[in-house]
């Protein structure tokens, strides 16, 4: 009982949390779960995960022109037996109630979304500060699994839970990505 308790709790891997960045756990779970396809919306946040995931054969990933477009990939991937994640910022699912509720939600897709969180802890931009306010509320009233990722310690175990949860229960999750996790984007002002 002890060595299964040890092998399932948070921050134990082949590799140390303690060892790896924020985006190194991210490609390590996505690959332990075969997860493999990763469409994205760029951001410079994300931009060294995205560089990751290009340089990584396991993966096929590129950029999509919207957010929306990115869902349609991995839910029409999904269908075809592969399993997929979406990588945009949080201004980027300002757009996507719509494809949610009525495709991804309504046909079970297992979508994982790894959202880069702005709007908040210094940003500068009233926009991106109004669609981090609203994010949450939105996942919320469509019942979606979310949960907000601020420490490395805990976030391997956050990502690959949440994974293994969407594709059991055939139900899309987003992963927010806290500054205090990422560091955010520096503003040069």
């Amino acid at each position: 009982m002890a060595v299964a308790e040890e092998k399932n709790s948070p921050g134990t891997s082949e590799r140390s949390t303690s060892e790896m960045s924020w985006h190194g756990v991210v490609l390590q779970t996505l690959k332990r779960n075969e997860v493999r396809l990763v469409p994205y919306v760029p951001d410079r946040v994300l931009t060294t995960l995205i560089r990751n995931l290009h340089a990584d054969p396991f993966f096929t990933t590129f950029p999509a022109a919207r957010e929306e477009e990115a869902v349609g990939i991995v839910s029409g991937a999904w269908m075809g037996g592969m399993r997929g994640a979406v990588l945009m910022q949080t201004s980027g699912f300002a757009t996507l109630a719509n494809v949610l509720a009525s495709l991804a939600i309504p046909y079970q897709i297992p979508l994982i979304m790894f959202v880069s969180e702005r709007g908040t802890l210094g940003e500068f931009n009233y926009g991106q500060s109004l669609v981090c306010r609203t994010m949450r509320p939105v996942l919320d009233s469509l019942a979606m699994e979310h949960h907000t990722a601020t420490r490395l310690d805990e976030f391997e175990f956050i990502v690959d839970r949440s994974i293994k949860q969407a594709i059991t229960t055939q139900a899309p999750v987003a992963l927010i990505l806290s500054p205090l996790l990422t560091g955010g984007k520096v503003f040069d002002k």
